[in-house]
Formats: C-alpha cells, structure tokens, sequence
C-alpha cells in the first residue's frame, strides 16, 4: 500500500502505548490501517514531516494528548439505540418516585443523552422533571455537536413523528434537512468531559442510574473489574447499571447482578 508517510510496526505499537496510557484502550491489530488514516489528517494539519516527529510533538505539547484522544476514539451512536434500555429506565422511574441523577458515561454526539432525556420528559408529561442527567465524554470534539444539538433530520426518521415533533425543530433557510433539540430538552442534559481513568470524577454526588453501553469492550479485563467497581459503587443498593448488547459482566458476580436484558444492580443489594 502506498502511504504518504512512513508506518511502521513500531508506530503503530507507540500509539497502542499511548492510547492505553491516556484512556486505557486497547487498540486491536485489526485498527493499524485506521491510526494510519485518523492521525495522517492530525499529521498534515500540524505540517509534521511524519510519525516520528508527530511523537516528539505530542511529548511536548500537552494539549496534544486531547487532539490524539479525539482522533483515535470511535463514535458510533443513534437515538433509542438498544430501545428496551429506554422502557427499563421508565420502569426504573415508575418505581422510585424520587428526585435521581442519571449518568451518560459515554454521551458521543449526544444521541444516547437526548434519548434518555426523552424517555424521562415522556414518563413525567413535561421537561420540568426531578430527574439530572450529566453526559459525559472523553472527546471534546463530539461533546460541542452533543451541546449544540443539531443533526441531520435521517438521524431521526426512526424515532417517530410523535417524537419528531415534539422534541426537535426543523432547519429553515440554511439549516434545512437539519434538526435541532427544542430548548426544553436541551436543558434537561449537562454535557462535560470525563475520563474514565481519572483518579477524580467531577460528579458532585452519587447517581442511581448509570447508562455505560459498549464502551468496557474497548478495556481489558482488569481495567473493565477497576471501572465497572468504581462505577457501580456510585449506585445506591437499588440502582441500576445499563450495559451495552456486547458486554456481559457474569465474571464480576461481586460487583454486579444481571436484572434483565444487560441490565445490572449491585451486587451490595439487599
């Protein structure tokens, strides 16, 4: 294959240690030609002659770490993905008639943050609701389309005219074949950016539902047992932890019990 720069094994192996370093991904072989691609745009942009210069300016330059972070995270999301996770949380709702907090670990483009969002305006009739939902994410580039909450009107087609209508306006002038969040439901959502291997998490207090869905298959095992107890110990007894159509978390019976369709309580539950 023919390459604007030189891409080695040992390229490729710098970035797996730094990623992992930084976020505590793992990089699969099967991602090489992808890094290739995602940094070659971040290397052209800074004007560097190729890979080895890109590490030595990413070494010296702190603000670096967050552009490398952002071109090498995958951002795959819609609205109501894994839809029964949304009549669960309504269920969850019904159930516990309380002020709560709902935590987003992995917002992306902010599709998963609207949707529940959507899901607690629908269970109380009105945005006015005694739910918080923080949203959070590690790339602050999808965080700005998250907050600003514009998208292309496919991006809804499936949601339903209902929901099309009352949670979304339609573009005009130069923004037609857009939509965006109504206010109301924007404000609903606090977007921040989060990493997961922080020693500190910026939430001011404990939450009852955590929304953690396809992201630990990015981790290995012993940092999946490290996040998931972290997590998890956030969650009152009767709380609820949401997981993604790819994660099974059987092997971790001491932190968390299966509730119903990758659903989890903790395992400290009476």
């Amino acid at each position: 294959m023919n390459r604007e720069f030189s891409y080695t094994q040992a390229h490729f192996e710098k970035v797996q240690s730094k990623l992992y370093e930084l976020t505590g991904i793992r990089l699969d072989t099967s991602k090489e030609a992808l890094v290739y691609s995602r940094l070659v745009r971040r290397i052209c942009d800074l004007k560097l002659a190729g890979f080895t210069n890109y590490f030595a300016y990413l070494a010296r330059t702190p603000a670096e770490k967050q552009e490398f972070i952002n071109a090498l995270t995958t951002n795959f999301t819609s609205f109501f993905r894994e839809a029964h996770h949304f009549e669960i949380l309504k269920s969850f709702l019904q159930d516990h008639p309380r002020n709560l907090r709902i935590w987003c670990v992995a917002s992306s483009t902010g599709e998963e943050a609207y949707s529940i969002a959507m899901a607690v305006a629908e269970h109380y009739g009105r945005f006015d609701t005694p739910v918080e939902i923080i949203a959070s994410d590690i790339d602050t580039n999808v965080l700005i389309t998250a907050a600003a909450g514009v998208y292309k009107i496919s991006r809804i087609k499936s949601i339903g005219a209902q929901r099309c209508k009352q949670f979304f306006h339609r573009g005009k002038g130069n923004q037609d074949g857009k939509v965006r969040v109504v206010p109301e439901l924007k404000r609903m959502v606090e977007f921040a950016k989060i990493n997961l291997l922080d020693s500190h998490w910026p939430l001011q207090s404990a939450v009852d539902v955590i929304f953690c869905r396809n992201v630990m298959i990015y981790f290995d095992k012993q940092t999946q047992l490290a996040l998931l107890t972290r997590l998890v110990a956030l969650l009152p007894p009767d709380g609820l932890y949401i997981a993604g159509h790819s994660e099974n978390y059987s092997s971790f019976p001491q932190v968390v019990r299966l509730s119903g369709q990758t659903t989890y309580y903790p395992a400290k539950r009476s």
